[in-house]
């Protein structure tokens, strides 16, 4: 922040310099889960994957928190930075950062207390439920560690340092990836130890995030900043919403897939174990492109932020063009490898069966289809977060994930079976899709009018100045 003028600097160069170690970041995050289940598909089986499926909506919820707070904490920093209201930001991020203590803490007692039932409830079928328990009882333990550093993880990009946090999360992937195969094949602990590998990285992050609150670059962090103020909190929580229902509809989404498949695929030549390991595999992969577009949009997020508060529109709207031009790009990309190498790409995770084969081309092919029009669907949800109307984007994230994918999955495998799982994700990007372009072209029409008057109101100031 000290480097660069959020306010006239070249929106290039700022997006660069802060969306490039957020897409680093946000692709190392989702790495964690990609290499336990690498490890795991070759050195448990492919059941151990589908087990570490059925824990993901539990770690998923959890991040839903720490990156409500996150996010939100992010977004008031830089609109209150904008505003010049210093006093204010450092509340929102002391605030921030404490919500996220009380409550990783208070979820992972939950989670350790009800994991069996939560199996249950997240799909485990009789096959994946042992591997699941071993798995999730020490993922739990390790909760609090990685929500409270995805929360600064946050905190850290908004305040003008991505290259740390993009730095404390490639650390912390890296130990993963070294401590993964120690742990499954050196000491044969199997998917327990691919659990423990996680949280020992997980918590190397959260070290070196604690490590960053004396070193804040734009505010000045006080022991009076740390008591909580419900307006604050009530703030920070709105702004992230949009953060939080995203992943809580990735959880409700999950849970209706792995319950349809139990309902529908048992009774396919597919069963329901390998359509509920595939599926989540799929998932998993499209999350790394998907981290991109994240990246870039959330990259975006203080630049659009601060330049709004400032009432620079003009910088505002550039940079939105930029975002949804790249991201776009990107879709793109993922489209084409999606339809051309699933095979490639299902193999990286273990070797299977002809059926498991078969049922990973078809969720690559069928379900992400439509995976070209998530560019502008994620972004956009990400920058009316970033412009302070939380309720925009949430509504933008949850049309896809809620009010058009489970009703579309519920409605189609009633008719075509297993099939209509699959097909309801194109359903869902394709009307996703046209509400997100109407609610920017309406709020473009906003801003466009805004800027109008700021220059009519600066040539009437001009214009006095003169007489």
């Amino acid at each position: 922040m000290k480097q660069l003028d959020l306010g006239k600097e070249k929106i290039g160069k700022l997006l660069r310099t802060f969306a490039i170690p957020c897409i680093i970041s946000l692709v190392v995050n989702a790495l964690y889960n990609m290499v336990d289940q690498i490890f795991i598909g070759w050195g448990v089986s492919y059941l151990g994957n589908g087990a570490t499926n059925v824990i993901f909506p539990i770690t998923i919820l959890c991040m839903a928190f720490s990156l409500m707070f996150g996010d939100g904490t992010s977004a008031y920093l830089s609109l209150k930075l904008g505003e010049k209201k210093k006093k204010e930001a450092g509340q929102g991020v002391c605030n921030g950062i404490i919500l996220s203590v009380i409550v990783s803490t208070i979820l992972s007692v939950i989670i350790l207390s009800f994991l069996p039932q939560l199996v249950t409830l997240f799909g485990g079928t009789d096959n994946l439920r042992q591997f699941a328990l071993d798995y999730g009882y020490i993922i739990g333990i390790g909760l609090p560690f990685v929500m409270i550093g995805t929360t600064l993880n946050s905190i850290i990009r908004a305040d003008g340092s991505p290259k740390y946090a993009m730095i404390s999360m490639v650390l912390g992937a890296i130990l993963n990836i070294i401590l993964d195969p120690i742990a499954i094949f050196v000491f044969d602990m199997g998917i327990k130890g691919a659990a423990l590998a996680t949280v020992i990285s997980q918590f190397f992050t959260f070290a070196m995030n604690i490590i960053y609150i004396r070193k804040f670059k734009s505010i000045e962090v006080t022991k009076e900043d740390f008591k909580l103020k419900l307006k604050i909190m009530k703030n920070v929580s709105i702004l992230g919403i949009s953060s939080f229902i995203t992943q809580m509809a990735i959880v409700i989404v999950i849970t209706t897939e792995n319950t349809l498949y139990n309902l529908y695929a048992v009774d396919s030549k597919f069963g329901a174990d390998i359509p509920i390991t595939v599926h989540g595999i799929v998932m998993k992969i499209n999350m790394i492109l998907t981290s991109i577009i994240i990246g870039i949009a959330a990259g975006s997020q203080p630049i659009i932020g601060y330049n709004y508060g400032a009432k620079n529109y003009d910088r505002v709207k550039k940079t939105l063009k930029m975002v949804l031009g790249i991201s776009t790009i990107v879709s793109t990309v993922s489209f084409i490898l999606f339809q051309t190498i699933p095979e490639i790409l299902i193999s990286i995770f273990g070797s299977g069966d002809e059926l498991y084969n078969e049922f990973a081309c078809l969720t690559f092919r069928i379900f992400l289809m439509l995976t070209v029009c998530n560019g502008i669907q994620i972004a956009s949800g990400i920058f009316f977060q970033a412009v302070g109307k939380p309720a925009k984007s949430a509504f933008i994230t949850l049309s896809r994930q809620i009010l058009f994918f489970v009703p579309a999955g519920i409605i189609l495998t009633k008719h075509i079976g297993v099939m209509g799982v699959l097909y309801a994700g194109p359903v869902a990007d394709a009307l996703a899709f046209i509400v997100a372009v109407i609610l920017l072209i309406f709020e473009v029409k906003k801003l466009n009018k805004k800027s109008e008057q700021k220059e009519d109101s600066k040539t009437i100031d001009e214009t006095i100045a003169q007489v």
